[in-house]
């Protein structure tokens, strides 16, 4: 049955309540399933908290998990003039987080989701109990080769074009960033329409254009990591991932020695949507290992 706002939604495929946040005027949607430990999922471009779907169906028996949109993404309102800046985003994900008063809560963190989780965190250390990553970055990548050349790209007076006339991130950026685990064609209309025009596609180029003008913030944050290296961490990386490489895990292992891995070698750039049940049983692992960590020794 389709929702009567979004009549292009499965609701067989995203069977969940929508819930509302308000952000100066504008709705920020929320889905808030289960009891439990709190997981809060946070996604990255061009996403929203369905690619998180099929992890919480698995979770929500033992777990309160709870998936945002930010504004401008997924069942979120999308208004033509925003801050739709990363640093806003991550402002957002702050007070959302003191409005439902959430305590003892694991992030879960996924792309752009990954700074903006971490920038949170590291406003609100007391309430965090653990970090799970997906496929994300803390740092400045000016130096690095891969985005040397995209930047060329991000410079292009092009780019607002792509972005807001072709569509160009969920149509054809997300698809190109599966791995050998490729979404049907159902499953990818649900990332193309949420931006149902030019006016509703602004989020997504104000990530485009974060990556360009944010570098300094990011590395801002990795200076700061060791604020939260007390904090339980597991990434769970899609090895295949064309964008956010391997080596970006490498770095993360490096600045969070004490952190658990899960590689998923068959997987791209959105281990939720590829491999759900591998990322939920991690997941469910984790919570259940640092259960052992905060009341005992942590396991050799």
């Amino acid at each position: 049955m389709a929702n009567a706002h979004f009549p292009w939604l499965d609701a067989a495929e995203y069977p969940f309540t929508s819930r509302y946040f308000d952000v100066g005027g504008a709705n920020m949607h929320y889905i808030d399933e289960g009891s439990g430990p709190v997981l809060l999922f946070v996604h990255g471009t061009p996403s929203w908290s369905f690619d998180f779907r099929k992890v919480i169906l698995a979770l929500r028996d033992q777990f309160r998990c709870i998936a945002i949109d930010h504004i401008g993404f997924g069942l979120s309102d999308k208004p033509e003039h925003y801050d739709y800046s990363t640093q806003q985003h991550a402002h957002t994900l702050e007070r959302f987080i003191l409005h439902l008063d959430l305590r003892q809560l694991t992030l879960a963190l996924h792309d752009f989701g990954g700074p903006i989780g971490f920038a949170a965190a590291l406003r609100l250390p007391e309430r965090i109990k653990g970090m799970v990553v997906l496929n994300s970055w803390l740092w400045s990548s000016e130096g690095d080769p891969d985005f040397i050349k995209l930047s060329k790209a991000l410079k292009s007076p092009l780019l607002p074009f792509l972005y807001r006339r072709l569509n160009f991130s969920p149509r054809f950026i997300l698809p190109a960033s599966f791995g050998s685990r490729k979404p049907g064609r159902q499953v990818l209309r649900h990332y193309t329409r949420p931006f149902a025009n030019h006016r509703q596609r602004n989020g997504a180029l104000a990530f485009a254009r974060s990556l360009l003008n944010d570098q300094g913030w990011f590395e801002s944050l990795w200076r700061r990591r060791n604020a939260l290296a007390h904090q339980p961490m597991l990434f769970i990386w899609g090895m295949q991932d064309p964008v956010v490489k391997p080596a970006q895990l490498a770095r993360f292992q490096a600045g969070f020695p004490q952190a658990q891995t899960v590689a998923l070698n068959h997987s791209g750039h959105f281990p939720q949507e590829e491999a759900p049940h591998e990322v939920a049983e991690a997941i469910r692992g984790f919570m259940a290992s640092k259960v052992i960590y905060i009341f005992g020794a942590p396991p050799r």
